[in-house]
């Protein structure tokens, strides 16, 4: 089976999708609504609590009962080989994409032998998560290279959103690789959504307003940015912080602010209400060490707010000059703020927006139909002629 008028159908696998919200969840609508309005078809596979086929605007949606991945705070997987498959074969797809890079590594296989080209979206670090994960550091690098070697043979193409993320597999030697950066939605997220009833919520005129929103789980660090604030407060600097989002570890947190002024919004599922928060802050924290790309960060910048960044994540090559690199420490990552916040308040939100209008969805999609040879629009010139003949 094919795509609508002669487009390509597009088989997206993706683990790790959060239920509400997340840069990957976002990223899969944006590229998903692109495909469409190039005349594809994108059918999106994730797990769930319960099987659904769902249409979107961004395309099929077909959800497969999965495990949840224990204490991720409610990730779950695509399990169940033999399962899937058969969605696959059902599906009949003209390319692959594949939102994973360790439990679904099969399907590059599976993709071959059907003589399908496939694409792996490389969203994280593996090196990264690995320390995360707790590996010694001696075997962090070789573990992690042995299997980008098997992820890089299992694919035909490797896509990296950003050059930091590309390295691990520069490393090995894989010539399979593509940079695409992703993008921004930069009409939801714009300097004009400040508004001072937002800032006044929850800081008043003299207060240092700082927003983290992630979620609320090991990989982002979250605890960073209650750190960052209590050493702010420390050296007699007015801030408080808004936590924005929620995660396994909202309780602990919650816990390690006390007699701090920090608030917990929970998550906000209005996607305006974000970008008001963003907009009205002074600075924004994305502390998590893995990140290869950031979208809250780029969000961020796209509302006029700079950011501060984790050092050893892929942000400081998307913030740039728009925002301050630290390594993960509250002192370091307070240090940077009192450096943003002494910029002038209007140079430092035209750095940022003009950051972030590097990054459009738009040519993300292109890069991204790209690297499935669908530049052409709605496929190779050959598959457009076998689809309409």
């Amino acid at each position: 089976m094919t795509g609508a008028a002669g487009g390509l159908r597009i088989a997206r696998l993706a683990n790790f999708v959060t239920e509400r919200s997340g840069g990957l969840r976002t990223a899969l609508r944006h590229l998903g609504a692109g495909y469409r309005a190039a005349g594809h078809d994108p059918v999106l596979v994730i797990p769930g609590q319960r099987a659904a086929d769902e249409t979107y605007p961004w395309g099929r949606v077909v959800t497969v009962p999965g495990p949840r991945l224990p204490g991720s705070g409610g990730y779950r997987l695509l399990a169940g080989r033999r399962r899937l498959a058969r969605l696959l074969s059902d599906l009949a797809p003209d390319r692959l994409e594949v939102s994973d890079r360790s439990s679904l590594r099969w399907t590059g296989r599976w993709a071959r032998a059907h003589g399908v080209p496939s694409v792996m979206v490389s969203h994280e670090s593996l090196t990264g998560l690995l320390g995360q994960w707790g590996v010694p550091d001696p075997l962090r690098r070789p573990t992690a290279d042995r299997l980008n070697r098997a992820t890089s043979r299992a694919y035909d193409r490797i896509v990296c959103t950003t050059r930091w993320a590309a390295e691990e597999f520069d490393r090995i030697g894989a010539g399979n690789v593509d940079l695409v950066p992703l993008g921004v939605d930069l009409d939801t997220f714009a300097p004009q959504r400040a508004d001072p009833r937002v800032r006044e919520r929850y800081a008043d005129a003299t207060e240092l307003l700082l927003v983290h929103c992630a979620r609320l789980s090991p990989e982002k660090r979250p605890e960073l940015a209650v750190q960052t604030l209590a050493e702010l407060r420390r050296a007699g600097v007015p801030a408080v912080l808004v936590m924005a989002g929620d995660g396994p570890l909202r309780g602990a947190l919650a816990r390690r602010a006390a007699g701090l002024p920090v608030t917990f919004t929970g998550f906000l599922p209005d996607r305006a209400a974000v970008a008001a928060l963003l907009a009205s802050a002074d600075v924004v924290l994305a502390p998590g060490p893995v990140e290869t790309f950031g979208l809250a960060g780029l969000e961020a910048l796209a509302c006029g707010t700079p950011v501060v960044v984790n050092a050893a994540s892929a942000l400081p090559e998307v913030v740039g000059e728009a925002g301050l690199a630290a390594y993960g420490s509250g002192v370091s990552m307070a240090a940077a703020v009192s450096r943003l916040a002494a910029r002038p308040e209007a140079q430092r939100r035209r750095a940022a927006r003009a950051r972030a209008e590097e990054f459009g969805w738009p040519a993300a999609v292109a890069g991204f139909l790209g690297v499935h040879g669908a530049d052409a629009g709605r496929g190779t010139p050959a598959e457009v002629d076998r689809r309409t003949a």
